[in-house]
């Protein structure tokens, strides 16, 4: 029971909210600042497309850090369950990790996978979008970064949401 809860949701699910707190909020902070700084606009004007070195890598980045962030949490999770369950019940790794491998099937590994690729790409997708907008002044950096942490969590939910209810159909 618990491989099955830590892999197909309580790792995708936790882990995307945190990298949308700290992800989120760094990216919208760091873009806000250089829009605000001009930086994005030296960009433009020395004939450089901002888009494509600014945004396209952050997103990127998310995607392809999120799920391996994901794959890590899961494994210290999974460490950890045998390390509690050692505690209560003398029971071997090798045991442990056999009930653990034989409860997890490809259909509970493949939905959780491919929805942090989702997740990642809304994490980097609105961080990037609140700070490339940030308006003028040092304030609205601030408001970008918190701003995009609570819609990038928003987005993790709702994403996972749907993720379950098509993981329900198609599996």
């Amino acid at each position: 029971m618990l491989s099955i809860a830590v892999i197909r949701e309580i790792g995708p699910v936790i882990i995307g909210l945190i990298c949308a707190g700290k992800m989120g909020s760094g990216i919208g902070a760091e873009l806000g600042s250089m829009k605000v700084t001009e930086q994005i606009d030296a960009m433009e004007v020395s004939a450089t497309n901002p888009f494509k070195y600014l945004v396209i890598t952050r997103v990127t980045a998310a995607m392809l850090t999120v799920p391996l962030l994901v794959i890590y949490a899961d494994t210290l999770a999974l460490i950890g369950g045998y390390i509690a369950m050692n505690f209560s019940a003398d029971m071997s790794m090798k045991l442990f990790f056999s009930e653990v491998f034989t409860a997890i099937t490809f259909e509970d590994l493949l939905p959780a996978t491919i929805k942090t690729f989702f997740f990642g790409f809304a994490i980097g997708l609105v961080g990037c979008y609140k700070g490339y907008n940030c308006s003028r002044g040092t304030e609205s950096v601030g408001i970008a970064a918190n701003s995009s942490v609570v819609l990038a969590s928003l987005l993790v939910i709702l994403l996972d949401l749907i993720a379950v209810q098509l993981g329900t159909i198609l599996f």
